[in-house]
């Protein structure tokens, strides 16, 4: 049966490269997949999905205000039946762009696989991750780890000299080095001006060694 799927995480958990593997392994049975990625996150040139680790496909860039249901049919009616849809970056679905995800889990019966973060750098749900916490058939966290060694959670923002940022945009394109996954107890201290974080992240342990 058809589900709308959350995989949810912290920045630089590996949430593209686990999107990346799963659209290799519809493809490896021979069933088409559909990847949208939203046209604001042009980092590796508009459509194209890529991971930190050099993994990469070609994706559907989506914006703001399109109808998302309305797109996959007219896939469909171009290419023939499609067996998965697949997005990146869902945090920056909108609200009316999750509900339509879930028109083509319930009406179309294509499971769809959201991947994204979950809140952003003050702590707060984005728009898409609100709505597909609420929605999604099953929710799965993608773990990763803080400096600390704890399980990260959250995500900081930092300046040049490793500092919480705490105005600005919610969405900031690029600039990966400037977002640190930290735990929950570690993003209290940062915002508190309670010391920094180093700019470059050490190498992140595997998921499955995170408790």
């Amino acid at each position: 049966m058809a589900k709308l799927y959350f995989y949810y995480s912290a920045m630089n958990a590996g949430k593209t490269t686990t999107l990346l593997q799963s659209a290799h392994n519809y493809s490896e049975r021979g069933m088409r997949v559909m990847i949208l990625t939203p046209k604001l996150d042009y980092r590796a040139g508009s459509g194209t999905v890529a991971s930190r680790i050099g993994l990469s496909a070609e994706g559907v860039a989506f914006a703001r205000n399109d109808d998302l249901a309305r797109r996959i049919q007219a896939d469909i009616a171009a290419s023939g039946k499609l067996d998965c849809v697949l997005v990146d970056e869902a945090q920056f679905l909108s609200r009316a762009q999750v509900w339509q995800l879930s028109d083509v889990v319930d009406a179309l019966h294509i499971p769809v696989l959201c991947y994204g973060l979950r809140t952003d750098f003050r702590g707060e749900l984005f728009e898409g991750s609100q709505h597909l916490l609420a929605w999604a058939d099953e929710l799965t966290e993608i773990k990763t780890i803080c400096h600390s060694g704890k399980k990260a959670t959250m995500t900081v923002r930092v300046d040049d000299q490793g500092l919480a940022v705490q105005d600005g945009p919610q969405v900031e394109i690029g600039g990966n080095e400037r977002y640190v996954s930290v735990s929950r107890a570690e993003f209290k201290k940062i915002a508190r001006g309670e010391g920094r974080i180093e700019l470059l992240q050490p190498s992140l342990l595997d998921a499955s060694d995170v408790d």
